[in-house]
């Protein structure tokens, strides 16, 4: 009897085990200690199942969609391995503060316990359903699918799922919040009662010239030349964060420990290369800068050997950097003593874009302004105000109702004549 020949090394393998149950082999890959990745399928039914399962196998590996070897990964343990060792090295500190919370506070507790390759849409939106169940807001959910998406990317690419669940997976709408810029009477307003304040030119840095709040906080004395009326935006105030200088035996959060030690800079790099720009800077705003510098040099003079030289622009009374949170609730309180209706801090930068857009500021030039790399972000953030509206209403009625006049006097005119 005549011997099979010997399949070729590597080829897909078919046979009737002792077991009884007919059974398939198939090399998908090199498995990491260099030997060949042959994957198991049986059936106990018939020959043709696993003939089916097979061709099914040697499909995915053709297409590379083959589940990397090993032991299978979780939701919770990829999504802790990527936050710390994949994302946290290689994107900026306040996107790593956005992941942070999405995976520990939301998506951990809530899909963490699935195996990683069987996740499906399905668990992602009944997910997404219990957050805004609980009390969570649609961003918040948003967030969660922005931050799961871009984690099972990466497990995609590296071959621990063949596929990507959350780009099928549909998270809960966000309706657009609809912005009102602040009207010159308001902005004249801000700046009346902001001239009461200390760091009174915060406020016309931000109605002005629209800078984000990292932004202007980050600005150093460095960054401003009034004999040129410049200012270059370069870094971007981080909120700080801090460890525990007691070893965790105080029991509060790292913040409030008396032995407290920061553990991130002041200020980073702006976000984008847009962001990175030179601006000028109205007169009037210079005069009002260079005030603020005078009363600066004062309260140095003032604090003696407590004062704490940083080279930043807006400063506590001993000269350091101001919190985020504290130039907020300052924002909060200039609305409140101006008798102005609530709003964003960062209302102010669409007001200073919307004021761009009255004064009919190329949009070339605005983008620069603005720090943006997009023209698409001035249709989010100019608005078109009644006044506008207004203005322009009265210049087509001029046009319109000027041209039709004028055949009807010329008419008339001409009959009377030829009476």
């Amino acid at each position: 009897m005549a011997k099979r020949p010997k399949r070729p090394d590597g080829a897909s393998s078919i046979y009737l085990g002792s077991d009884g149950y007919w059974h398939g082999r198939v090399t998908v890959g090199i498995r990491d200690d260099g030997k060949p990745d042959r994957r198991h399928v049986m059936s106990k039914v018939s020959e043709g199942e696993v003939i089916k399962k097979v061709r099914a196998l040697e499909k995915q590996r053709d297409e590379g969609k083959v589940r990397k070897a090993g032991r299978a990964w979780t939701v919770k343990a990829w999504l802790l391995h990527w936050v710390e060792e994949i994302a946290k090295p290689s994107v900026r500190e306040n996107t790593y503060a956005g992941y942070e919370v999405a995976v520990r506070v939301h998506l951990v507790p809530g899909v963490g316990a699935h195996r990683l390759d069987k996740l499906e849409p399905e668990h992602l939106e009944r997910f997404y359903s219990r957050m805004l169940a609980n009390g969570s807001k649609p961003a918040t959910a948003h967030q969660a699918h922005r931050t799961i998406r871009t984690a099972l990317n990466h497990a995609m690419r590296r071959g621990h799922v063949t596929r990507n669940v959350a780009t099928l997976a549909v998270p809960p709408r966000i309706e657009e919040e609809e912005v009102e810029p602040y009207d010159i009477e308001e902005v004249q307003r801000l700046l009346f009662e902001a001239a009461k304040l200390r760091n009174s030119a915060r406020w016309s840095i931000a109605l002005a010239l629209g800078l984000r709040q990292g932004e202007a906080l980050g600005l150093r004395w460095a960054d401003l030349d009034t004999n040129s009326g410049v200012l270059r935006v370069r870094k971007n105030r981080l909120r700080p964060k801090y460890l525990h200088g007691c070893g965790g035996d105080c029991g509060t959060k790292p913040g409030y420990c008396k032995k407290r030690v920061r553990k991130n800079e002041d200020t980073a790099s702006t976000k984008s290369r847009a962001g990175r720009r030179v601006i000028g800077v109205p007169e009037e705003l210079v005069r009002l800068l260079e005030l603020h510098r005078r009363e600066q040099a004062h309260e140095r003079a003032i604090a003696g050997d407590d004062w704490r030289e940083s080279g930043f622009v807006f400063t506590s009374p001993v000269g350091e950097p101001l919190v985020p949170s504290t130039d907020y609730d300052a924002w909060k309180r200039l609305l409140t003593d101006a008798k102005v209706r609530d709003g964003r801090l960062h209302d102010a930068r669409h007001t200073a874009a919307t004021v761009l857009l009255i004064l009919g500021v190329p949009e070339r030039v605005v983008m620069q302004i603005m720090g943006w790399s997009s023209t698409a972000m001035a249709a989010r953030y100019q608005h078109v105000t009644g006044g506008i509206l207004a203005d322009v209403a009265q210049r087509v009625g001029g046009l319109i109702w000027e041209v039709a006049k004028e055949p009807d006097e010329s008419g008339a005119e001409g009959s009377e004549a030829s009476q």
